[in-house]
């Protein structure tokens, strides 16, 4: 019985029809994917990207960029303007069409946009409904136009003298709205457009900000895509931590050479090959409803054109950065733009890896000597960038390109391209298709080999037997929060280090000398070289692409090398080693460097006092040290002992220094500024010896000869 009353009881009348803007308002994730500071810059995407479609189509040369200090922003280009006359259907001017009308714009196929990233026709009108106030001043015909709205409403507002607030009175239009005429435009104005909108607190809350560094980001990367465009971003806001916080700022962005710029912007690693300009157009046909004369809406074949444009270059390192792009939109999260560029740079790299398989060493028979979509990838830097006319993509927040057809158009203009460069005669690409290839096949015999050695690498019980390097000296816990690798140098080390160590939690791998240099080798090269490959075995978690943090068998990694010029060159091979091939790690603060003493200081004792040992870690705190005993009339040995080498300490010193917790110093290594890291590698390991030698000349005068160990 309550089953039926309730069931009655749902009618017509419990269902709520949402018109207009109303819907935006009281669903804005639907529109902009969330209400905090991802929608809020959101809502001034779609504002900017209205103006670089003008500039897209030809119309605009210049966008302004304003962060206000009362929360607000301008935008202003100098485009086209929105038409200011009346648009027939509805008997309403453009502009209020643009900023009232969900669906309506010039990008629905009436010849106005040939590619453009507002499709929708819902970005200004979405913006508008969830601004507290909106102004539009548009610039045509020698006149400046100018309408109001508040919360997506026209009106007027009775502002104060000190300029617009959007609590100032408001006036909505009842009968007729009015585009007001309030000047003509300067004489070097020709036309354009500027919306200055205040985000609604009803719908964002006070934690929603406009992020600096990601407007900076994205109008550098607009400036780009659109050659020759130049944007402005200016900061008023006064905000802490941001570059205007001591005063209004401004950037200028504007570049000239495209996506083969943008490349090598991106690029985070040294060349390996130039970076290629690859473009090309397709066709196809797609059934979409067209506005016939009448009015009504009719099924049509249409013939699309996609033209595609990729800039790409590998690089030594493992890394892959490709950013994607329709009509200047990103598309983080790929599409079927992306599927067809991965697909064809895998078939092509294969293809080629098969042609030259006996130069490779490869088996075509051999299933894992398949080179796979990660080992093409590893290194490379790519933007890909597809125009053309009504994308379909997958909600209005344009994440992911959902247009079919593209996927096989963008896939063989890549074939063609990059094969073209596979097969020229140029001295030039024959050698850096060859790199490449080295490359590729390297890293797929990396990914091979590494699979191997996490499932050999993980640590056995007493019931089975350790393929682990016979010179580890492991320890016995199974804590790895806990446990503790050291790396020593030598086996003289070796001998003391295992009476100094603590056997429960500390393990030892001793290395011979200096290991290679693999800033300068190949992954082949660094996986045959012994002791680098024990390091990468005994840590247990693969290395460069394949490395898993989860997998690593010690909480701390800590490298104990001797206090003078080649302990620090090992040091220095090492980190080169674990920030090339095992980067997770330092970033995870895994990774240190012991601080063994320099000298020590034997204070003779007075009476029955036993004498006592003082260690100094360099030359300063000796001096320091010693003038400090003076004053207090406690005398010393004159014969200061100065360590050499690890292998000097007896066992008690070595741990009391070094290895126990209690008493030593480790220096733990970060990489926080990760870019400026990988320069300086290059610089000081790279294979480029001339800004070696500029640096070192350049840093020979402020040289101290006695800091010079030898």
């Amino acid at each position: 019985m309550t089953a039926v009353t309730t069931q009655s009881s749902y009618t017509a009348r419990h269902l709520s029809v949402l018109e207009g803007l109303e819907a935006v308002r009281k669903r804005p994730g639907m529109y902009i994917g969330s209400t905090d500071s991802r929608g809020l810059m959101h809502c001034l995407w779609e504002i900017i990207d209205n103006a670089v479609d003008e500039a897209l189509g030809g119309f605009c040369e210049n966008i302004l960029v304003t962060l206000h200090d009362d929360g607000s922003v301008t935008v202003a280009d100098d485009g086209r303007g929105i038409p200011v006359d009346v648009e027939p259907k509805t008997g309403l001017t453009g502009v209020e069409v643009v900023f009232t009308k969900l669906h309506a714009g010039g990008k629905f196929g009436g010849g106005s946009y040939t590619a453009s990233g507002g499709l929708h026709g819902v970005g200004a009108s979405v913006v508008n409904a969830l601004s507290q106030r909106l102004d539009v001043e548009v610039d045509r015909g020698g006149k400046v136009h100018r309408m109001s709205f508040f919360r997506g409403e026209p009106g007027t507002f009775v502002d104060p003298p000190s300029g617009p607030v959007p609590d100032a009175p408001f006036t909505p239009f009842t009968e007729a709205s009015e585009l007001a005429v309030v000047g003509r435009t300067a004489k070097k104005t020709v036309s354009g457009t500027r919306v200055r909108y205040w985000a609604d607190p009803q719908v964002f809350p006070k934690s929603a900000k406009f992020a600096y560094d990601e407007l900076v980001a994205r109008m550098r990367q607009t400036s780009f895509l659109v050659p020759g465009l130049r944007l402005v971003l200016r900061d008023e806001r006064g905000l802490p931590g941001t570059p205007g916080a001591d005063g209004p700022v401004e950037e200028e962005f504007v570049h000239s050479g495209g996506t083969v710029d943008f490349a090598e912007f991106l690029a985070p690693d040294t060349p390996l090959t130039q970076t290629w300009h690859l473009t090309g157009t397709g066709t196809f046909t797609e059934t979409v409803p067209v506005l016939d004369s009448r009015g009504h809406m009719t099924s049509q074949e249409v013939e699309r054109t996609c033209e595609v444009d990729v800039a790409l270059r590998w690089g030594t390192g493992y890394d892959t950065t490709v950013r994607s792009f329709v009509n200047i939109i990103a598309t983080p999260k790929g599409g079927s733009h992306l599927a067809g560029f991965e697909a064809g740079l895998v078939k092509t790299v294969r293809k080629h890896v098969e042609a030259n398989a006996r130069r490779l060493k490869v088996s075509t028979k051999d299933s894992a000597d398949r080179i796979e979509k990660d080992d093409v990838l590893a290194g490379l830097t790519a933007v890909l960038t597809v125009r053309l006319a009504e994308p379909q993509f997958e909600g209005q927040t344009k994440e992911v390109l959902g247009t079919a057809p593209v996927r096989g158009i963008v896939s063989k203009v890549v074939e063609s391209e990059l094969g073209a460069l596979f097969t020229s005669s140029k001295r030039d690409h024959k050698a850096q298709t060859s790199l490449l290839l080295d490359k590729v096949v390297a890293e797929m015999r990396a990914r091979v080999m590494a699979r191997k050695q996490k499932e050999i690498s993980r640590r056995k019980n007493a019931l089975e037997t350790s393929s682990l390097p016979a010179k580890l000296a492991d320890c016995r816990s199974d804590d790895v929060e806990r446990s503790e690798l050291f790396i020593v140098e030598g086996d003289s080390a070796l001998g003391t280090a295992k009476l100094a160590r603590s056997s429960d939690f500390q393990a030892l791998l001793p290395i011979r000398g200096k290991i290679l240099n693999v800033q300068k080798a190949t992954v082949a090269d660094m996986l045959k070289n012994a002791e680098c490959a024990s390091i990468i075995q005994v840590i247990g978690a693969g290395s460069g692409r394949s490395f898993d943090l989860d997998a690593v068998r010690y909480g701390k990694v800590v490298m104990m090398t001797d206090a003078d010029v080649d302990g620090a060159h090992i040091r220095t091979l090492l980190l080169t080693l674990f920030f090339r091939y095992m980067r997770p790690l330092i970033d995870a603060g895994r990774v240190y460097a012991a601080v063994p003493p320099l000298h020590r200081v034997e204070v003779i004792g007075s009476g029955r006092k036993p004498a006592e040992y003082i260690y100094t870690y360099s030359d300063a705190e000796l001096a320091a040290t010693l003038k400090r005993l003076e004053k207090q009339g406690r005398r010393f040995k004159d014969d200061i002992q100065r360590y050499k080498g690890l292998g000097e300490m007896d066992a008690d010193q070595l741990a009391e220094t070094t290895m126990d917790p209690r008493r030593r110093t480790l220096r733990r290594v970060t990489a926080a500024d990760a870019e400026r890291s990988e320069r300086v590698f290059e610089l000081l390991m790279g294979s480029e010896v001339a800004p070696r030698r500029d640096f070192i000349v350049a840093g020979a005068g402020a040289l101290d000869r006695t800091r010079i160990d030898a």
